[in-house]
């Protein structure tokens, strides 16, 4: 009667830990369970074409992950989200993208003064398969900008800084 009762444990422990999720510390996860892409959306307020220590996040910016057959450039996947009051955004990407070239891209921002996509920080590229040796669904896109309307005061000595000098 023992082992009948010892059998039955041993059976409800590897039922248990075969019911634990495929993220815990480490694991890896399921192939084709999905990603989360991460990002930010910051505003260029000196017109550099690049982040400067002037740059302002955005919040509410519209963005997409978007994956289109390698082959063909069909837009095979398209996943939406925003960015939060810091100007992040995480975007939940369903299956798995190998034969795929994957993107974040700027949709809109709701700040009429910088609202033009910066060229160049419109779109980055994001690699989302489980078959390049990362254990992580999680995904880090580079930052996407847009353009202000105009250049704020101050920016000339922003700019100071990464200006070169010839000899």
């Amino acid at each position: 009667m023992a082992s009948a009762a010892v059998r039955f444990l041993l059976v409800v422990a590897m039922c248990g830990v075969v019911a634990l999720p495929s993220r815990v510390a480490g694991a890896r996860p399921v192939s084709g369970a999905g990603f989360i892409v991460e990002g930010g959306v910051f505003c260029d307020t000196c017109q550099a074409g690049f982040e400067t220590p002037a740059s302002t996040n955005i919040a509410g910016a519209k963005v997409q992950v978007e994956c289109r057959d390698r082959e063909s450039g069909v837009v095979k996947y398209v996943a939406d989200g925003s960015s939060d009051d810091q100007g992040k955004y995480r975007i939940y990407v369903a299956g798995e993208h190998e034969n795929d070239i994957c993107e974040s891209v700027l949709v809109s921002s709701p700040d009429r003064w910088c609202s033009s996509p910066l060229a160049g920080r419109e779109r980055a590229r994001v690699v989302l398969t489980h078959h390049n040796g990362v254990v992580s669904d999680k995904r880090v896109a580079n930052n996407l900008g847009f353009r202000s309307n105009s250049a704020l005061a101050g920016c000339a000595e922003v700019m100071k800084a990464y200006q070169e000098y010839d000899d």
